[in-house]
C-alpha cells in the first residue's frame, strides 16, 4: 500500500557533500515532468479519480510547492531556526483551477521556476548546504542538503502519482 506524502518519514543520515546530486535531481524533474505530460491525450490530462488531482493538478502542485522552497533557502540563507511550515491544506493548489490551464503553461512554469532555484543553488559555498532548521512538521533538524532531497522526495511522490495515474486512465 502506498504510504501518504504526510505519513512519511526521513532519514537524513548522508554527507552535506552529496549536495550536487540533490541539485542534479531537482533540475531533472521538469523533463520528466515533460515526458509524462506530454505523452497523453488531452483527456487524460485534466480526468480525475475518485475526485482526487489529475494529472495537471499534481503537475501544478509542484511548481505551487517550489514557491516554499525559494522562502526556505532565504531562511537559510538569513540563518532562521525554524523554517515556514507548508500549508498542508494545499489551498493554493485546490483554489488555482489548474484543469483550466494549459499544460505547456504548467511545464513551462514549472521548468523556469526550478531553473531558478537550482541557478541559485549552485552560487552557494558548499558549506551552505549543512546549515540547518528545523522542519516544522518533521519536527527534526533539517540542512540544506536535506530540504533538497526533501523536496526530490516530493517530486518523485507526485510524478509517482501521474505515472499511476496515466496508467489507469490508459485501461479505460
Amino acid at each position: 500500500m502506498r504510504i501518504r506524502w504526510s505519513d512519511r518519514q526521513f532519514n537524513f543520515d548522508f554527507p552535506a557533500g552529496l549536495y550536487p546530486e540533490m541539485l542534479e535531481r531537482l533540475r531533472g524533474a521538469p523533463a520528466r515532468l515533460d515526458e509524462y505530460l506530454s505523452s497523453v491525450p488531452a483527456e487524460i490530462l485534466t480526468a480525475q479519480d475518485e475526485g482526487r488531482w489529475s494529472l495537471q493538478e499534481n503537475a501544478a502542485h509542484l511548481f505551487d510547492l517550489d514557491a516554499l522552497v525559494m522562502q526556505r533557502i532565504d531562511e537559510y540563507l538569513a540563518g532562521a531556526s525554524v523554517l515556514h511550515a507548508a500549508d498542508m491544506s494545499n489551498r493554493k493548489t485546490h483554489e488555482a483551477h489548474y484543469n483550466e490551464v494549459p499544460a505547456t503553461t504548467i511545464m513551462q512554469s514549472f521548468r523556469q521556476r526550478r531553473l531558478e532555484i537550482v541557478t541559485r543553488l549552485e552560487k552557494f559555498e558548499p558549506d551552505m548546504f549543512a546549515r540547518s532548521a528545523i522542519h516544522p512538521r518533521l519536527n527534526v533538524p533539517m540542512r540544506l542538503v536535506d530540504m533538497l532531497f526533501f523536496q526530490g522526495e516530493h517530486d518523485d511522490y507526485h510524478l509517482t502519482r501521474i505515472n499511476e495515474l496515466i496508467k489507469l486512465f490508459a485501461r479505460d
